[in-house]
C-alpha cells in the first residue's frame, strides 16, 4: 500500500494524522472517513501489544489510511515486529544519543543500510506481494518506502539534531513536544522562547538535510501553525481526547 506521508513529502504537500490509543480496530477503520492521511498506532503509551498493533494496523490501511506505529522502546523486539506486522514507519521515542540511531537503523532498515532481519512476514504479504517478488527488491522497496523517525523530546536528542538528520537510513524526525518541552524546563509552555526556538530548529535541521519533519499538535489551530512554520507533517491529537471532550460538549448541551 502507498505510503501517504512520503508521497505526499515528495510532492512538497503536507499531511495529516492521528494518534489512536483506544485500541479498537473498528474505531480505527472509522477514520477512514475523516480526511486523515494517517494514523499512529501506538504501543508506548497504550496497553497495546504486538497483536492488537497488529490488527490496528490492518484496519488503517483496509480503510485506505497510511499505518504508522509508535514502538514501546529502543530495541530490535520493539522495532521489527511493528515493521514485520505491516506498519508503514515507526517512530521510536526517549532517543537520546546518536549511537542510539545508529542502532534503531540497523533494526528498521535492510542492508546495506541497516541489519533488519528478514522473514516472510505481513509486511511483504508473506512473500506473495508484488514488491516481494524477490528479495532484494523487496529490501529496497522497504528501505526506500518504510519511514524510520526517531522522536525528539530529550535535549540529548535536541543537542544531536543535526547529526541525527544527515544520517543515512533516518527518515526524518518526529517531535513530542511535551516531553521536549518538559527536558527544557518549560512544561508546556509550547511558545516560551526556549521550546519554541528548539521546535523550529529541529524542522530546520529536517529541512537543511532533506528528512521528513513531523510534529505532535493538539488541534487545528496549531496544526496550521506547525505548517506555517514549514513542518512536513502534524499528527493531530488523540482519538481518547477527541472522544471525551465530544461527549463532555453533547452533555452540557443537554443541560444547559
Amino acid at each position: 500500500m502507498e505510503n501517504a506521508v512520503l508521497k505526499k513529502f515528495r510532492e512538497g504537500r503536507p499531511s495529516l494524522g492521528t494518534f489512536t490509543a483506544i485500541g479498537n480496530p473498528l474505531a480505527v477503520e472509522s477514520l477512514r472517513y475523516t480526511g486523515l492521511d494517517y494514523v499512529i498506532v501506538d504501543t508506548e503509551h497504550t496497553p497495546a501489544g504486538i497483536e492488537s498493533a497488529a490488527a490496528q494496523i490492518a484496519a488503517a490501511q483496509g480503510a485506505g489510511l497510511t499505518a504508522l506505529a509508535r514502538a514501546n522502546e529502543i530495541s530490535r523486539t520493539a522495532v521489527l515486529r511493528l515493521l514485520d506486522v505491516g506498519a508503514q514507519g515507526v517512530v521510536v521515542p526517549c532517543v537520546e544519543t546518536v549511537e542510539e540511531v545508529r542502532e534503531l537503523v540497523q533494526y528498521a532498515k535492510y542492508t546495506p543500510l541497516g541489519n533488519r532481519g528478514f522473514c516472510p512476514t505481513r509486511d511483504g504479504g508473506w512473500g506473495y506481494a508484488p514488491h516481494a517478488a524477490s528479495i532484494p527488491d523487496y529490501m529496497e522497496t522497504c528501505n526506500r518506502e518504510t519511514l524510520l523517525l526517531p522522536q525528539c523530546e530529550t535535549a540529548g536528542c535536541l543537542e544531536h539534531i543535526e547529526e541525527i538528520t544527515a544520517m543515512d537510513g533516518v527518515d526524518g524526525i518526529f517531535v513530542g513536544p511535551f516531553d521536549l518541552s518538559i527536558a527544557l524546563g518549560h512544561p508546556g509552555e509550547f511558545d516560551a522562547p526556549e521550546v519554541h526556538e528548539a521546535i523550529l530548529r529541529v524542522q530546520a535541521a529536517c529541512r537543511r538535510h532533506g528528512k521528513l519533519s513531523m510534529i505532535f499538535t493538539g488541534g487545528p489551530a496549531a496544526s496550521r501553525q506547525r505548517f506555517a512554520e514549514g513542518y512536513d507533517s502534524a499528527t493531530m491529537g488523540l482519538d481518547t481526547l477527541f472522544y471525551v471532550e465530544m461527549y463532555k460538549k453533547m452533555v452540557a448541551e443537554v443541560w444547559g
